[in-house]
């Protein structure tokens, strides 16, 4: 299980790095750990680095792809420097990416970047919503057609206290072990999630089955405990990527990290038969897009 993990020493985000293995362990559903990334704070943007700046109404503070801040309590300076902030966050992420993953450059769509100012411990969430059980991405209202779902994380904790992860087994296992618990497909069931606006769009095949596999992971309170996985220590300043709807993942302690989140079309991988919807696919034995 050691080697769901993968540690890569650079010390610039603009970096012409591209490794064979390390694009092959990204696809696979390794975590990629770069040990040795600065990301500057300023002290303006240090004061904001309390729980107290969220709008309890909002999970995280999140920064549209337009440039929108949502999830920060009403203060025009605290919104403008935390824009700043996320701004050069996104900015740094989009050159990593670009620099190690150099075929992704011109098929990556931006997603929301957001900071996380609470503590992971004392959030009270439901066991759906819970994400210190592992789990793979997926999202009840945003169907995604396969689409990659890569993420950028960076522990910008002031205090020197770690990210903790769990990083659980690799997607082919998981799918051995839940997809014959599933559920059949509901083409009338999607068409009225999407009629009532619960859904974005219309639930595919391929996001039915990657719900219910997240489902299933979190429910199984004897598969949390006792499945294959590494606890993984992220100390300040670590950046971290992977591929969130295929690395099994939970978020156990620790508290202030930036996050980014690009989309890639699965034909755009390097290896699309590596994807969740291959793989998928091939335990079903039929196209589900």
């Amino acid at each position: 299980m050691n080697d769901q993990i993968v540690e890569v020493n650079i010390s610039e985000w603009d970096t012409p790095s591209t490794q064979e293995q390390l694009i092959t362990d990204l696809e696979s559903g390794k975590v990629i750990h770069f040990t040795n990334l600065e990301f500057p704070i300023s002290e303006i943007e240090q004061k904001y680095f309390t729980s107290e700046i969220r709008d309890k109404k909002s999970r995280n503070i999140s920064l549209s792809v337009s440039g929108d801040i949502k999830g920060v309590v009403k203060n025009n300076e605290a919104e403008s420097n935390l824009t700043k902030m996320l701004v050069r966050y996104r900015n740094h992420s989009h050159l990593l990416v670009n620099s190690i993953l150099p075929c992704y450059k011109d098929h990556l769509h931006l997603a929301q970047t957001s900071f996380r100012p609470n503590q992971i411990v004392t959030r009270n969430q439901s066991w759906r919503a819970d994400d210190k059980r592992l789990h793979v991405d997926a999202f009840p209202s945003r169907p995604n057609y396969g689409e990659r779902i890569l993420r950028v994380f960076i522990n910008v904790n002031p205090h020197n206290v770690p990210r903790v992860w769990r990083i659980g087994e690799p997607f082919e296992a998981i799918v051995e072990r839940f997809l014959c618990d599933t559920k059949p497909y509901s083409a009338w069931q999607a068409k009225i999630l999407n009629a009532f606006d619960i859904t974005k769009s219309l639930r595919s095949k391929y996001d039915h089955l990657m719900l219910q596999l997240h489902d299933s992971m979190k429910r199984n309170l004897s598969y949390q405990s006792n499945c294959p996985q590494i606890t993984v220590e992220f100390p300040t300043g670590s950046v971290w990527i992977c591929f969130s709807d295929q690395t099994s993942h939970a978020a156990m302690s620790g508290q202030f990290m930036m996050e980014q989140t690009f989309h890639l079309p699965t034909a755009n991988q390097y290896n699309p038969n590596t994807s969740p919807l291959a793989i998928l696919s091939r335990h079903m034995g039929r196209q589900l897009i």
